[in-house]
């Protein structure tokens, strides 16, 4: 089934060429289907990358999907055009009268500065406190999930001494968890990051639970409060297959010295053609989260969404 997305929005055009079915606004006015509708706050600079590889998986269900986009209304991208967001995003005051299926909130390239010294962070607050009430399952990624679980549960974030860096194998600590339906025992995902959530913090928070974790120094991958249907993904399993290629080719561009990411390059040689070993896993951990926490639970009419305070 098609994601309804804003016309002429530029990611419909590399979807399409990938056969992704998406379906403009005109043409979804004329269906009489209730789709879901899942609202993305994209913190990453460059908007139309992360809107094409969120889109890409979303768009792989069986499921119609409506999507709005919002950005950081205290805080204005520095590398997306002004024209371009007024044409394809709102703001949070835009939307915060409406009640969504779904949310899904970006990481954002602010990992080693404090949250609260971040440009944004009242307003990334205010709408991670409005969600509770207004979105019926969260999902974030990279930052947004350090930043969500910051908010929402006081657990600090750590920097590494060295980047993170790489496609990391990654195991399930719990068996028969609905959003991991389908993996194999052990699969991959590639991490960038600088920081890190650590295990005995998330560990004294009863109401989390840790669902998968990765092999050496990438750490714990999922973390949810199930009761409450938000979920903390440390990783990136929607990114493209050049994305780390594209990282490690500017840093060392830079001068940088970047390591090799793991697990990426044939014999770790970046003259090689990288290995993509995670594409299934996006898939299926977007589509379980989409048909388990999200289709299969959230109520028919929105208005109908609970309320924190009814828990």
């Amino acid at each position: 089934m098609p994601i309804k997305i804003p016309n002429n929005l530029p990611a419909a055009h590399i979807l399409e060429g990938e056969n992704i079915f998406v379906m403009d606004s005109d043409r979804a006015y004329s269906q009489d289907i209730r789709p879901l509708k899942i609202l993305i706050l994209n913190l990453m600079p460059i908007k139309y990358i992360t809107e094409t590889q969120l889109l890409r998986l979303l768009g792989n269900t069986p499921l119609q999907i409506e999507v709005d986009f919002i950005y950081t209304e205290s805080y204005t991208p520095s590398h997306t055009p002004q024209e371009y967001l007024t044409e394809f995003y709102g703001t949070f005051a835009e939307v915060r009268h409406k009640k969504y299926d779904g949310m899904i909130i970006t990481g954002a390239p602010v990992e080693m500065m404090p949250f609260e010294e971040v440009a944004y962070w009242d307003e990334i607050a205010e709408i991670m406190e409005w969600s509770k009430t207004h979105v019926y399952s969260t999902f974030h990624i990279c930052w947004g999930a350090q930043a969500g679980l910051y908010y929402h549960y006081g657990i600090p974030k750590y920097q590494v001494p060295q980047k993170i860096f790489g496609v990391y194998k990654h195991h399930l600590c719990v068996e028969h968890e609905k959003l991991f339906r389908g993996f194999d025992d052990e699969f991959y995902v590639p991490h960038s990051r600088h920081t890190e959530n650590h295990r005995e913090d998330i560990e004294k928070v009863p109401e989390l639970t840790i669902l998968a974790e990765a092999e050496g120094d990438a750490g714990v991958y999922a973390i949810a409060n199930l009761k409450k249907r938000q979920f903390f993904i440390t990783g990136h399993a929607e990114y493209d297959p050049l994305t780390l290629k594209q990282e490690y080719d500017r840093d060392e561009k830079a001068g940088m010295h970047p390591k090799i990411p793991q697990n990426y390059y044939p014999n770790d040689d970046p003259t090689q053609k990288p290995v993509v070993r995670w594409r299934s896993v996006a898939h299926l951990l977007f589509a379980n989260w989409l048909n388990y926490y999200v289709y299969q639970e959230t109520p028919y009419v929105l208005d109908e969404l609970y309320k924190e305070s009814d828990d």
